[in-house]
């Protein structure tokens, strides 16, 4: 294996090990469910994308690449697929987000 391809799928796991990490901050860190869902969706999404495909830049040609790509295309498609829903259910029941920081359900009714 040569040191340029190793080099390369360890930086990506790298890369998509940090992405991970920072949608997972971001998840303790923002308000609403809007902001979570958005910072979770972007940053899970690239960082499966950057380690899985540093995973199979490392395996090289391989049966066992051509898996890691298809399931690399799935994910790329499934995560933000699944966010968009979640937030259209959450806008639909019209969540919000309380001083206290917890979600609450909009009724019209002044509190």
């Amino acid at each position: 294996m040569s040191a340029f391809r190793e080099l390369l799928a360890l930086t990506m796991v790298f890369a998509g090990s940090f992405f991970l990490l920072v949608g997972s901050v971001g998840i303790l860190r923002l308000p609403d469910i809007f902001c979570r869902t958005h910072a979770t969706s972007k940053n899970d999404t690239l960082g499966i994308l950057l380690a899985v495909g540093g995973l199979a830049v490392f395996e090289g040609f391989t049966l066992t690449s051509l898996k890691l790509v298809t399931a690399l295309v799935f994910v790329a498609l499934a995560y933000p697929i699944g966010s968009h829903v979640l937030v259209n259910a959450a806008a639909r029941f019209h969540w919000r987000r309380q001083p206290g920081g917890a979600p609450r359900r909009e009724t019209g009714e002044n509190p």
